[in-house]
């Protein structure tokens, strides 16, 4: 793979007072984070940045503003423990994925605001692709679906919609990034233009068997390949860091958030699965060095690696997870903090018979349904905030399962335990339902920044702050263990009602 370099230093000499510092820019959020050699958490800091909605079904982020943000939180982060540059062993990057970004190579300058992997605007152009009979193509060669999810369309509709933009591609004058590839450029001043094999692997542009940007897709999607980064492994010396305070440190670990999850949790065999409770949900399960092409509608993506051999996993997506929290929150006012939400639910003993299907942009896997809308069913004249509010919580764990059964089918055998990470495994109602709901334990560990770990792990294996996965999975611990306490009857006749609520959401924004 001419893409992928092996990178290796040898074990350092790791002093007590040494850190790796990951930057974890998510969604709704940019954060630093230090971690010791035990893996564990010294200290967050944390920045939210607005989001835009400028049309229905569009969302979208100033890629400065994140910048900014990521910026400010990483140096507030220096200066409370009055570290410098000698103290931070490497950085990791882990991110939003798809969400994607052109800018001027010269300036670096965005020409336009990044458009956010939750954004549908690209819907209609997923369908003539399909139309043109060329799904079979991206998905044999990238794993991926034709859906507006992934970067590939959003680049093209950049190209086609701004001026200039498309002119500007063909002469080299501007650089396309997943939010990764962005901080890179920002945190060496424009030196380095990189990414790593799991983001590449989430832009419909990439062949997963070969390791290299795939020409085709480019030419059906009408890409110069002038705008992509170079492709590396996930941990992997980079570069150096410029910015002030942390001037040569190694940038040595990169992953998409999901990826980086997986690895932070050290599911590194396929016995195991992990789910993020985040804005969305994802569901991913290692399948080694040989690639599974789902038959049920889910993704083969780019696990993360530490050398030249790829990896690969199954993944399922649902598009509003945790975002459901927020909506509780910001829009309807039932509850003034995400952690209200547990309280508030268990209230009351049942959900009075409500489903709500949280479709607002559209339905992820293995549905794939970019014109489903967000649905409540059932309700009554006693349906209260409480019963709204449990429902909001159980269609997510409803949503995961329908990610798990399918990943099942797809490996033809079920995982021995789900390991869970983000904001809502913090709640314990949720972990239980979801437990009861897949019929597997649920497994929560002591800590549960796994997507920040994931990339500090691959840039600490890189310098040799760690020495190889066995020291990783050394160090995981768990927290809490939910057994099923229900019987799988019981479970099935709530997924059934479910499915009914998920049939009324489908098709929903067809015009």
């Amino acid at each position: 793979m001419k893409c992928l370099v092996k990178n290796r230093t040898p074990k350092r000499l790791t002093m007590p007072h040494d850190y790796i510092l990951a930057l974890d820019q998510g969604t709704t959020s940019s954060r630093a984070i230090l971690f010791n050699y035990e893996g564990h958490v010294v200290d967050v800091a944390q920045k939210e940045f607005k989001q835009h909605f400028p049309e229905n079904g569009w969302v979208e982020h100033d890629a400065n503003e994140i910048w900014r943000t990521q910026e400010e939180v990483t140096l507030t982060l220096l200066q409370k423990h009055s570290l410098g540059a000698d103290q931070i062993v490497a950085i990791g990057i882990t991110n939003q994925r798809e969400t994607t970004v052109l800018w001027d190579r010269a300036t670096g300058e965005p020409i336009h605001n990044a458009i956010v992997w939750q954004d549908r605007r690209t819907a209609n152009v997923c369908d003539q692709l399909k139309k043109d009979d060329h799904e079979t193509s991206f998905q044999q060669n990238t794993g991926l679906r034709l859906d507006p999810y992934f970067s590939g369309t959003k680049i093209q509709w950049l190209l086609n919609n701004l001026p200039n933009a498309r002119s500007r591609a063909e002469k080299g004058e501007l650089a396309f990034g997943t939010m990764d590839t962005w901080l890179l450029w920002k945190l060496t001043n424009g030196r380095t233009h990189a990414t790593d094999v799991t983001n590449a692997s989430r832009t419909l542009l990439f062949n997963i068997h070969n390791g290299e940007w795939d020409d085709a897709l480019l030419e059906i999607l009408n890409i110069p390949k002038s705008l992509l980064p170079e492709v590396h492994p996930s941990s992997h010396h980079f570069a150096e860091c410029t910015l002030q305070g942390l001037e040569k440190v190694p940038i040595a670990g990169i992953a998409g958030d999901q990826q980086a999850a997986l690895f932070g949790q050290t599911c590194f065999d396929p016995s195991k699965a992990k789910n993020t409770y985040g804005t969305g949900c994802f569901l991913l399960r290692p399948a080694g060095d040989h690639p599974i092409i789902s038959q049920h509608n889910l993704l083969t993506t780019l696990a993360c690696t530490t050398n030249e051999t790829l990896q690969y996993a199954i993944e399922g997506s649902v598009f509003t997870g945790g975002a459901v929290i927020q909506w509780l929150r910001d829009e309807l006012g039932f509850i003034k903090n995400a952690a209200e939400s547990e309280a508030l639910a268990t209230s009351v003993e049942n959900t009075g018979g409500a489903y709500l299907v949280p479709a607002f942009t559209g339905l992820g896997a293995p549905h794939w349904d970019p014109y489903a809308r967000g649905t409540l069913c059932g309700i009554t004249r006693g349906t209260s905030a409480a019963h709204i509010t449990r429902a909001a919580l159980e269609s997510i764990a409803f949503q995961s399962m329908d990610l798990l059964e399918a990943i099942n089918a797809d490996f033809k055998n079920t995982i021995s335990e789900l390991r869970v990470d983000g904001g809502a495994a913090n709640n314990n109602f949720l972990m239980q339902f979801q437990a009861n709901l897949m019929q597997v334990p649920v497994v929560r560990p002591k800590v549960t920044e796994t997507t920040a770990l994931g990339a500090a792990y691959l840039a600490g294996l890189a310098t040799g702050f760690w020495s190889d996965q066995e020291t990783l999975a050394n160090n995981w611990v768990v927290d809490q263990v939910f057994e099923p306490s229900i019987h799988k009857d019981a479970a099935d006749e709530q997924i059934a009602r479910w499915r009914q609520a998920l049939e009324k959401a489908k098709s929903w924004a067809t015009d």
